[in-house]
Parts: C-alpha cells; sequence; structure tokens
C-alpha cells in the first residue's frame, strides 16, 4: 500500500529512501548476503502459498516462465534472458529514488525499473520503498505476458507526451491497474495488480472482506478516484480480461483526464491521513 503516486515508481523522490540499491558486478549480478537471501525465501514461500488459488493464472504462468524460486534472489541478467524471450522486454537496475523522467523513458523503451535492495526482516510486511521482491515477485511475472507488456510499452509513451498535471492523473489509472488491478476469470476473481501479489495482507483482504467495492473498471471513474497508500485499498477496479487492459492504451487518455477534471473528484472513500503518520509501502 503507498500517496497519490507513491507506488507510482517516479514519486519515489518525494521521500528519501532509507535503502540503497546493491551495486552489480561487471556481469550485473549482486552479490546477496545469506539473510537478505533467507528474506527473499520467507517472502516467497509465504506469498506463493498465499497466492496458489488468489492470483489470476497468467501471474502464476509467468513466475514459472521467469524461473522464480525460493532458493534465491533473482539475477537481472537471468530475468532479462527469459523476458526479451518472452515480450521484449528488460529490467533496469536503478536507485531507489528516479524521477517521472526516468520512468517513462524507460517503459517507452521497454525496460521495467527495478532497485536491487531487499527490505528487512523488521520490515516483513511492509516498508516505505518499493524493493526488488516487490518489483520482481510482484511485477514482473506478467511482464512475460505480451498483451500486458504491450500496454506497459503504450503507457510508457503516453505518459512521455504527457504534462506534469497529466502525469499525476495518469498514475490514478496506473494505480487502480497495474498496483491494485482485480480481474475476472472462469474461476472467479483473482489478483493480477503487483502491490497486491506482493503483499501478505492485501492479498487476503482484496478477495475475502466484505469492506472493499469492487467495481468494474471505468477509465473516467478511475481517473476521479482518490486513494491512499498507508492502508487497505477502498475500491478495487476489475477487468475481465487483459485485452480490456490494452484497450485502454488505444484510447485518447489525456482526453478522458479533461473529462475527468470537467466532472469533478469523487470524494475519498478513506479518512485523511494523520500528519504524524508514516508512509508504509507494502
Amino acid at each position: 500500500m503507498v500517496s497519490d503516486l507513491r507506488t507510482f515508481k517516479t514519486k519515489r523522490l518525494m521521500k528519501k529512501s532509507k535503502y540503497i540499491s546493491r551495486k552489480p558486478d561487471e556481469k550485473g549480478f549482486v552479490a546477496y548476503s545469506a539473510e537478505e537471501t533467507s528474506v527473499w525465501h520467507d517472502l516467497f514461500v509465504r506469498q506463493m502459498k498465499l497466492l496458489e488459488h488468489r492470483a489470476c493464472s497468467e501471474y502464476l504462468d509467468g513466475i514459472k516462465a521467469l524461473g522464480l524460486t525460493a532458493d534465491k534472489i533473482p539475477q537481472i541478467p537471468e530475468i532479462n534472458e527469459r523476458l526479451r524471450a518472452l515480450s521484449g522486454w528488460e529490467v533496469a537496475p536503478v536507485p531507489a529514488l528516479i524521477d517521472f523522467q526516468a520512468f517513462f523513458e524507460l517503459m517507452a523503451n521497454k525496460k521495467f525499473p527495478a532497485a536491487t535492495f531487499i527490505r528487512t526482516r523488521e520490515e516483513l510486511d511492509y516498508l516505505q520503498e518499493p524493493d526488488i521482491f516487490h518489483e520482481i515477485f510482484g511485477h514482473c511475472p506478467l511482464i512475460t505476458l505480451p498483451v500486458y507488456a504491450d500496454f506497459m510499452h503504450e503507457y510508457g509513451k503516453l505518459g512521455l507526451q504527457a504534462n506534469h498535471a497529466d502525469r499525476v492523473m495518469l498514475a490514478r489509472l496506473y494505480w487502480f491497474t497495474v498496483e491494485f488491478g482485480l480481474i475476472q476469470s472462469s474461476q472467479g476473481l483473482k489478483i493480477y495488480g503487483g502491490g497486491i501479489l506482493s503483499s501478505f495482507g492485501e492479498s487476503q483482504y482484496c478477495l475475502d472482506s466484505d469492506k472493499p467495492l469492487r467495481h468494474p473498471l471505468e477509465v473516467i471513474e478511475a481517473f476521479r478516484t482518490p486513494y491512499r497508500i498507508d492502508i487497505f485499498q477502498p475500491l478495487y477496479f476489475v477487468i475481465n480480461d487483459f485485452s480490456e487492459l490494452f484497450g485502454l492504451s488505444k484510447l485518447n487518455l489525456l482526453d478522458l483526464i479533461t473529462q475527468a477534471r470537467t466532472l469533478g473528484m469523487h470524494a475519498p472513500l478513506f479518512p485523511p491521513k494523520p500528519k504524524d503518520q508514516e508512509s508504509r509501502f507494502l
């Protein structure tokens, strides 16, 4: 769970991270410690057990396609070899903090930004910055799916054309789809948003709780809907399939942003955040 734009990678500039990305060697590999590997193992085992019947099948297929296991933290060169073959994408190692322009440039060039640090055991359930578990485990399995990867590519290109104010609105769409989206399948409602898939608490709450609203995705409604990053989401938007997601990139999203502004923003479905409460990312 993460401020307006908090999980949206580029807004990491808003707050200095206490984490520092690990520097790879000349071949792009990082020498993770035994403790870091143990943290990955525990996160992976816990989450895979939970997601077996909660995540969409495309995501679970992507886990296998990338060769992700509990035994080691993925190395970006190995992930890239598989991603390039499956969808033409790569993962780009970045510092914990990057700006809007860098984010959209990477996405427009079929590169998904990922910091190479992993959370500490003290922050196993949530942390302030998206780490390699969130980025690789949460997001990369679906980038193996060409239709999903194509949506991300078009989204990146659109972001390069948008001004700052429109990028803020585009971040809402990213939040309600790529980060916290649900999908209707023949086996029932499933998870595809990376912010949920990497969150132990929210991957249970989003499907089991009777508290949140679950609405079919309407783009203008997503643009009009505020969210908070430090709570379980009060509203999830649902797509029917990934071709619907790709179809969003073919709409005139900048015009729809203008329409959303004309209609006005919806009242928040949550109370104001206490001023002394620190943001947390699951």
